[in-house]
């Protein structure tokens, strides 16, 4: 066994015990924003762990998957938030207020 596999094999076993903490805490959160880091933590070492195991594997192919991951956990994470602290997605929640109503089509003509 290689030294360098045994190193990644231990990193990806560390990461895998780090993402089940990380749901046990967004289960056992106490408030919606520990739930939302944790959720946050756990897109986070998916990645990791994606990006380990394509250097195990000499995929590099596995990269862009990594990269589109992180991509949709940060747009995930931006719209729980903004969800989480404005109460809704409407045009007040989405910044869309300063349009005005002709924009959002409520004109009456």
């Amino acid at each position: 066994m290689n030294s360098v596999f045994a190193v990644l094999s231990i990193t990806s076993i560390c990461i895998l015990i780090t993402m089940s903490l990380a749901l046990i805490r967004a289960m056992k959160g106490p408030t919606v924003f520990d739930r939302v880091l944790a959720l946050n933590m756990f897109g986070t070492k998916t990645v990791l762990l994606i990006c380990v195991a394509s250097f195990m594997q000499g995929r590099t192919d596995f990269l862009d998957l990594a990269l589109l991951y992180s991509l949709m956990n940060f747009i995930g994470m931006v719209a729980l938030l903004r969800f989480t602290t404005k109460g809704d997605f409407g045009p007040e929640a989405l910044g869309t207020e300063a349009l005005g109503e002709e924009a959002l089509g409520d004109s009456a003509s």
